[in-house]
């Protein structure tokens, strides 16, 4: 039998009093991160029993909007890059891509 590993990551949230997220830290110490500070955040896991994705998107009520649309920018990207390497679909990876620059272009990005 071979030994397993176990690999911890942390999320810790800081609340208002109406439950907004004030402050976001994280720790991934195989990674090298130990309580660093975050505006924004998506986690999104697979459930194998009910075939859906569960998901948690916070961000802090100071996050500028102009950060969140590089956020979610990025985020496409590398989700883009992502599905690429567990399908291997490059046709769809390409169409992705291709959405991903249609979103920077709409919001002005890339200038």
């Amino acid at each position: 039998m071979a030994n397993t590993i176990t690999s911890k990551i942390e999320l810790n949230v800081e609340l208002d009093e109406n439950r907004v997220p004030e402050k976001l830290h994280w720790t991934a110490q195989d990674g090298g991160i130990t309580n660093e500070e975050a505006k924004a955040m998506m986690l999104a896991v697979w459930d194998g029993k009910t075939q859906e994705t569960l998901r948690i998107d916070l961000w802090t009520k100071d996050m500028p909007v102009d950060e969140m649309k590089v956020f979610f920018h990025q985020t496409l990207v590398a989700m883009s890059d992502t599905f690429n390497r567990a399908t291997q679909d490059e046709k769809m990876t390409a169409t992705m891509k291709d959405f991903c620059d249609y979103f920077a272009e709409k919001l002005e990005l890339n200038k």
